[in-house]
């Protein structure tokens, strides 16, 4: 009787750790979606930026056409991505293409002075600290949830529900690690 008492608490004390690996998991990749969802948030911000501030140098630089489609082609490419690694690279290009748009505003000084631009260069600086910030804890989310799949005695329960390691969000480019430079 007592043998199978304790073969009865060794079980249940299995089943309960099990039992709490399993919602430590749970919570970590919930974290690790609602941290990407973030930096989706912060991305669209950019996105929905990035049309005011073409229209606005389109204004002064209309023979610039090719700036302004790449611009346009990088946003929809960048907006269109799913994955993180997908994300990466349409951003890589993205900021290729802002700095493009920035090389053409130097040759416009009346242009650095027009309130709606300096305002417009202002909210860019503030969406690319904002998206610093969400990529920088969304690593850091998974960092932490695929430690926790590959560290053992987790991987087997990790193994057996099937979870899977989650994507960093990472720039190809070690240049387009910087946000781009919109100083005037």
């Amino acid at each position: 009787m007592i043998i199978l008492l304790i073969v009865l608490a060794i079980v249940v004390i299995l089943i309960l750790w099990i039992i709490g690996v399993y919602n430590n998991l749970i919570k970590l990749r919930n974290l690790g979606q609602n941290a990407w969802a973030d930096v989706d948030v912060q991305l669209k911000r950019r996105y929905d930026l990035i049309p005011n501030l073409v229209n606005t140098v389109k204004g002064y630089a209309t023979h610039e056409r090719e700036t302004f489609e790449n611009v346009t082609k990088a946003r929809s490419m960048a907006a269109a991505a799913k994955t993180p690694a997908e994300k990466g690279q349409a951003e890589n290009f993205l900021t290729q293409a802002l700095r493009q748009l920035f090389a053409v505003v130097e040759n416009y000084p009346e242009l650095k002075a027009n309130q709606n631009f300096l305002e417009l260069q202002k909210s860019l600086n503030d969406i690319e600290n904002d998206i610093q910030n969400a990529r920088r804890y969304y690593n850091a989310v998974v960092r932490d949830y695929n430690i926790a799949l590959q560290v053992f005695p987790n991987n087997i329960i990790a193994g057996m529900f099937n979870f899977k390691p989650m994507e960093f969000f990472e720039l190809g480019d070690e240049n387009q690690r910087e946000a781009p430079k919109v100083q005037f």
